[in-house]
């Protein structure tokens, strides 16, 4: 994407609009019911939105959304009554995290072991944070975070 230099700059005295924070993160999978199945055991996510088949939505911690889209699904724009969403997707393996309470680290590692899921791997960080990556079914890299990682938590 390219942005036009005069775009670019701010006005003077003008101030800067807000991004109050990441709303919705969205992964591409090869089967919804499947990837949905897994989200809702492992980690009790509700459903807000989803037709079962092209796409379904979940609450996490009723602060942001996550988004689950049939591989390929996404490519022609959607109209919906309020508008279009443009076309959209990804492909391979991707990584985010989702942060949780350093006293619940070791209580994660136990649920992810009472369903077979291997942890890849585990890391210290050096603010004292500590992380454990593992796969889901589609191959998608997920982190489980404590405060500590990084300077803002």
């Amino acid at each position: 994407m390219r942005i036009r230099k005069d775009a670019a700059q701010k006005p003077k005295g003008s101030a800067m609009p807000q991004v109050t924070g990441v709303l919705e993160t969205a992964l591409h999978v090869d089967d919804i019911r499947r990837a949905s199945a897994f989200y809702e055991d492992l980690f009790g996510f509700r459903k807000l939105d989803g037709d079962g088949d092209r796409f379904c939505a979940y609450s996490v911690a009723d602060r942001q959304v996550l988004l689950l889209f049939k591989r390929g699904g996404t490519t022609r724009p959607i109209a919906l009554p309020g508008g279009v969403v443009p076309p959209h997707g990804g492909s391979g393996s991707l990584h985010f995290a989702f942060s949780v309470p350093a006293s619940d680290l070791d209580a994660w590692e136990e649920r992810l072991a009472s369903r077979g899921i291997a942890i890849e791997s585990r890391v210290r960080w050096e603010r004292g944070g500590r992380s454990i990556y593992f796969r889901d079914l589609d191959g998608h890299l997920l982190e489980l975070v404590t405060p500590g990682c990084w300077a803002i938590y």
